[in-house]
């Protein structure tokens, strides 16, 4: 009762002062809402790789951006580290892999923030992927840009080989 009483009088006070600056108090404060919402829509949901999520490709094998069409062992999505089965979307010409190819992908970048053991957590500004083929050995002879030491403990020690720069 007391928290709903202190908002109305927030509410009359801030009336009461801009009243005096602004003849229409309801569009100031529709403004004031205005601006809340936007700034709500500038902080961007992370979730899960999910299905049809764009990432970048970060190896030499030819592919520049890939499409998610499955992530494999997850109801949700996948994580880092995690398998997904992708969609090449945008290739360099004479690459490996072409546009249109599907093949298996490893999540080496994500944005969903992780957990670590020690307390401490991680995420990247983008979402990436080391692509492999079905006996997951990675593609290309080369990764770009830092990868988590995560995966490690899920098997994936040849992309940690040839990564250039481990968080």
């Amino acid at each position: 009762m007391a928290a709903s009483s202190s908002s109305r009088l927030v509410r009359v006070v801030g009336r009461s002062l801009f009243s005096g600056l602004c003849n229409n108090a309801d569009g100031l404060l529709r403004s004031t809402h205005e601006m809340m919402s936007n700034h709500l829509l500038f902080q961007q949901q992370r979730t899960f790789i999910q299905m049809r999520t764009s990432l970048k490709v970060v190896d030499n094998s030819g592919a520049k951006r890939v499409a998610c069409i499955q992530a494999l062992k997850g109801k949700k999505g996948a994580r880092l580290g995690d398998t997904i089965v992708c969609s090449v979307k945008e290739a360099q010409p004479g690459g490996k892999v072409k546009k249109g190819e599907v093949h298996y992908g490893v999540v080496v970048r994500a944005a969903m923030p992780r957990g670590r053991c020690d307390g401490s957590e991680v995420k990247f500004d983008d979402n990436a992927v080391v692509l492999i083929n079905k006996h997951g050995e990675p593609i290309g002879t080369r990764v770009f840009g830092p990868v988590p030491h995560e995966l490690r403990k899920k098997k994936h020690v040849k992309i940690l080989s040839l990564a250039e720069h481990i968080a």
